[in-house]
């Protein structure tokens, strides 16, 4: 594992913008980087993605020079382990509400004295034994990202305990599940879904730690990132072709507007 680009660039107050991909194909990932996006987020939660996918889609996108992700479904050991052995940058890991929850997900990631990583150096993420055993055990510890996705309230009311988290890169509020489990499912402008989302920024800055979330639109990028959100995830690839395919077609018949 190479040094982590998007992690340094974070690191130096910038922000970075990437979208969730759904869609198997590689190109997707090539075209994400040439247009420009930071990284991409292969979503291995929602949607049709495979372990053997999506180890083609992290070559395709480590080819076009865009930071590959791995959204896991679930916070577990083993789950993590396959994202990461197959040369993800850094993982997300859903459905943090605890302090436990979040030391199992930083032990899943990283080899020891650290953490709890099984040990393998015949895999993608170690050029399949290629690279020197003791650097890339050293590197990934140093590289790999870990990112925490806080979706409800639980997790918000547990978030300094959370923070207080060694080997935490950045807290991603997910607004689409906060607003559900504020009985607000989709409400995600809503005031209180707003008022939630505004303490866990400020909170997690004032801890020195990198704040996420998704957005589906420039508007609302352009608001979260004004009050201090580094790390965007920009709508899914699904979306952002649906929305260009019918941006086409209502311009060419109004009518189906």
């Amino acid at each position: 594992m190479n040094e982590n680009k998007l992690k340094r660039l974070i690191k130096e107050g910038g922000v970075v913008v990437g979208p969730f991909m759904k869609i198997t194909d590689p190109a997707v990932m090539e075209i994400a980087g040439y247009a420009g996006f930071n990284f991409v987020i292969i979503d291995t939660e929602h949607g049709p993605v495979s372990i053997e996918t999506a180890q083609n889609l992290v070559r395709a996108a480590t080819y076009a020079e865009i930071s590959p992700i791995i959204r896991v479904k679930n916070n577990d050991p083993a789950t993590i382990l396959r994202a990461l052995d197959i040369g993800a940058e850094g993982i997300e890991v859903p459905h943090i509400s605890s302090k436990e929850d979040a030391v199992k997900a930083v032990r899943a990631t990283k080899f020891a004295p650290v953490g709890e990583r099984g040990v393998c150096r015949f895999v993608r993420a170690a050029q399949y034994s290629a690279l020197d055993r003791f650097k890339y055990f050293e590197t990934a510890n140093k590289e790999t990202m870990v990112i925490l996705h806080i979706e409800g309230v639980e997790g918000i009311n547990n978030l300094e305990r959370i923070l207080s988290v060694k080997g935490v890169d950045i807290i991603f509020i997910g607004p689409y599940d906060l607003s559900q489990s504020l009985e607000l499912p989709g409400q995600v402008n809503h005031p209180l879904v707003t008022e939630k989302m505004n303490h866990v920024i400020s909170s997690t800055r004032k801890k020195g730690v990198a704040v996420g979330t998704f957005v589906d639109d420039v508007e609302t990028a352009r608001k979260w990132i004004n009050l201090g959100v580094q790390y965007i995830g920009f709508s899914v690839d699904v979306g952002i072709f649906y929305e260009a395919c019918k941006d086409i077609v209502v311009k060419i018949f109004p009518e189906k507007k």
